[in-house]
Order: C-alpha cells, then sequence, then structure tokens
C-alpha cells in the first residue's frame, strides 16, 4: 500500500510540471496566433505568457493529471479584427493542439538522444542511474501527454479547439446553437472520462501516433 502511494506521488512529480508547460504553450499558441492574424485580444489581457496560472482551468487541469486528457482556460478570441473571420478562428483554434504534437515530437526527439547516450556511457554509480531514469521518465511523459492534450483537443465539441474548428464549417445558427450548451458538454466529457469511455479510443490513437513519430525520428542518421 505505501509502496503504491509512493509511486503515485513520483508520478504526480513529473506528471505536473508537464501538465502545466503543456496546458500553457497551448494557449499561448492559440493566442499568438490570433495576434498575428489581427487579434490583440490575448495580448491585450495579458494571455500571451508562460506563466501557468493565467491560462489553468482547474477542472481540465485535473482531468489531465487523473486521466492524461484535458483543457485549459480558453484564451479570448475577437473574430472581429480578422479578416477572413471562420478561416482565422479555425487556424486560431488549430494553433494549440499543433503545438503539443511538435513538443511531443521534441520530447520523444530528447528522450530517444538521452537514451542513446546513456546506452553508450552507462551509469557509474546509482545516483547516475536514478538521474538518468527521471529525465527519461520526464520526457516519457512531457511526450505522451502532450499528445493526449493535442489528440483530446480536437474532438469537434465545446469546450475543445476541435468545436472552433469544424463546428465553423456550419451555418452561424447551428453553430452557436451548440456552444450554448457548452457546460452541460463539458460535464459529459468528464463523465465519459471517468468512466474509460472516451481515455481507451484516445490511448490507442495516442499509441498510434506516437509509434509515428518513433518511426520518423529512428530515420535520423545519428541515433
Amino acid at each position: 500500500m505505501l509502496g503504491s502511494l509512493t509511486d503515485k506521488i513520483i508520478d504526480l512529480l513529473f506528471v505536473i510540471p508537464c501538465v502545466l508547460f503543456a496546458l500553457t504553450v497551448h494557449e499561448v499558441s492559440h493566442g499568438y496566433m490570433a495576434y498575428r492574424l489581427g487579434d490583440p485580444t490575448a495580448r491585450n489581457m495579458g494571455r500571451l505568457t508562460l506563466n501557468p496560472l493565467k491560462h489553468l482551468d482547474p477542472v481540465g487541469a485535473l482531468c489531465m493529471v487523473l486521466f492524461h486528457f484535458g483543457w485549459a482556460r480558453p484564451v479570448p478570441i475577437n473574430a472581429r479584427y480578422f479578416k477572413k473571420p471562420r478561416r482565422d478562428t479555425a487556424l486560431t483554434a488549430a494553433a494549440g493542439p499543433i503545438s503539443n504534437f511538435i513538443m511531443a515530437f521534441l520530447g520523444l526527439l530528447v528522450q530517444e538522444i538521452l537514451l542513446a547516450v546513456f546506452i553508450r556511457h552507462p551509469a557509474s554509480s546509482q545516483f547516475v542511474y536514478n538521474l538518468q531514469y527521471a529525465a527519461l521518465t520526464l520526457f516519457s511523459y512531457f511526450h505522451v501527454l502532450n499528445l493526449s492534450l493535442g489528440l483530446f483537443n480536437l474532438i469537434p465539441v465545446p469546450p475543445l479547439d476541435g468545436s472552433r474548428i469544424f463546428l465553423t464549417f456550419l451555418p452561424a445558427k447551428y453553430y452557436f446553437g451548440i456552444m450554448q450548451y457548452e457546460r452541460y458538454i463539458q460535464l459529459g466529457l468528464m463523465v465519459l472520462l471517468w468512466l474509460g469511455l472516451l481515455s481507451r479510443p484516445l490511448s490507442f490513437l495516442v499509441s498510434a501516433l506516437s509509434g509515428g513519430m518513433r518511426f520518423l525520428i529512428e530515420l535520423l542518421p545519428f541515433l
């Protein structure tokens, strides 16, 4: 029992910083894309910052820690600043998941580089071995959590980014008709995650995408 509790605490020590960084970069990417497309709202409200406290949604962050799938507090977007509101809204929404996929790839790349180095230069002591193990575990979590966040947020229901990507192609009356139920849909997502009905298919997609990234990295000549 004590060992199990200790393992969970150690896991949290790896998961929490990865979750904070993944969620923060995700939201900053939304805000920066909106700013590049002409909308200064996020910048004016101080959301183009790497301070995680500016972006955390307590429920979404808890879901990330517990289920490895979740969301952050959405960056405010004012589509009236966009030259092409529907297209630019979709691009702004897509920026978050794309940033997570990029970070997931980089996390896996660093993990594979470290693994290659550690194999060639074995640990000289238990302390060094523990440091090597901690580094590999950290980047493993970083890789998986970013993949999980990116894929989960592509689900086309509010409050997730997928709703702002795919639903922008619907007529306005249908789009806003769906968005008014955002809170209820958010509650439904939590229930589905708790029951594992979403976690299983999403975990399968995470594994498939991770395998694809690993295949690409193995093609690199220096590994």
